[in-house]
């Protein structure tokens, strides 16, 4: 569940809680179907009941003494201070939605045409794609997996204390560099723009280094190839521009989608066509698909919220 769609749930697990306090409340049947919904919206909602009793067991606090009660049937109850007090906490989660009420901050996740920057604690720093997903471990500061998307990462090196980045079954070593990482449909592509790195030291032993790129599956029996790759086009997703020497549609259709939220799919008829060439991602999205289209041969056809490349 994303951030966005997990802060959504955690207000209306609030909702219901509060709602179920009144001893009127009877909607137990839309209940178990907001349950239904979603796995996730059980632990949410056994999340924010738990903090509902550990509220209620709270002792009675004295109210302050420049605060006056006329009435003492309208002092507020504890039940509306707990409704008032996770409101408040969760228009900060709006407001801030790298911070759900429940989240882990270890896990940063992405949406679609979101990118974030990450500053880790020895000067290193992880520049994160639309659609991805990397995890952090607070017990290993020199650590991060990228669970799925892509990152580039700029290490700060230490010999005795190499940098390491787990994606799928790939091990990547910092040997002093700034790499571009990409991981999608269990294969793992690893670019190297500063410096170099070693792949998967354990059992394949490869060496990239600036200016080489390797791709590699979980499954390949032989150690990936390394070939040579543009420096300048390493990591051109943070300023707009993706370039391509040959790669199939799909690929494209996923690198728009992570770095600007654009949703294009390939017709099978077009699906084996290669790409070589250049798009820059224009605030007008129309014209990079007319770029694309133009580029590879097909023909873009705008559909729903999406586009739809055919031959």
């Amino acid at each position: 569940m994303h951030d966005a769609a997990r802060t959504a749930a955690e207000a209306q697990a609030i909702d219901w809680v509060i709602r179920q306090r009144d001893p009127a409340f009877g909607d137990w049947n839309g209940f178990a179907d907001w349950l239904a919904a979603d796995p996730a919206h059980a632990s949410i909602y056994d999340a924010v009941a738990t903090l509902d009793e550990d509220l209620e067991a709270l002792p009675p606090v004295a109210a302050p003494s420049v605060v006056i009660y006329p009435d003492a049937q309208r002092r507020p109850s504890r039940r509306a201070w707990f409704g008032g007090a996770v409101a408040a906490a969760l228009v900060a989660a709006v407001a801030l939605p790298n911070l759900g009420l429940f989240a882990d901050p270890n896990r940063i996740e992405t949406a679609p045409g979101e990118h974030r920057t990450i500053a880790l604690s020895d000067g290193s720093k992880i520049e994160i794609n639309g659609a991805s997903v990397v995890i952090l471990d607070k017990e290993r500061p020199r650590f991060a997996r990228l669970e799925a998307g892509e990152a580039m990462f700029h290490v700060v090196h230490r010999e005795t204390d190499p940098f390491v980045v787990e994606a799928g079954a790939s091990r990547i070593v910092d040997l002093g560099t700034a790499f571009n990482v990409v991981r999608s449909a269990k294969r793992t592509s690893v670019a190297v723009s500063e410096g170099v790195v070693l792949y998967n030291p354990d059992r394949d032993k490869v060496r990239i280094v600036a200016g080489q790129v390797i791709d590699a599956g979980d499954h390949d029996a032989k150690p990936p190839k390394v070939r040579d790759v543009d420096i300048a086009n390493i990591g051109g997703w943070r300023t707009g521009l993706l370039v391509y020497n040959g790669v199939s549609l799909n690929v494209v259709a996923e690198d728009l989608k992570r770095t600007a939220g654009m949703e294009v799919t390939i017709a099978p008829e077009a699906a084996d066509r290669s790409f070589r060439g250049a798009l820059i991602i224009d605030k007008d999205r129309n014209r990079t698909i007319a770029d694309l289209a133009a580029l590879s041969g097909t023909k873009a056809e705008k559909r729903g919220g999406g586009w739809v490349l055919t031959r």
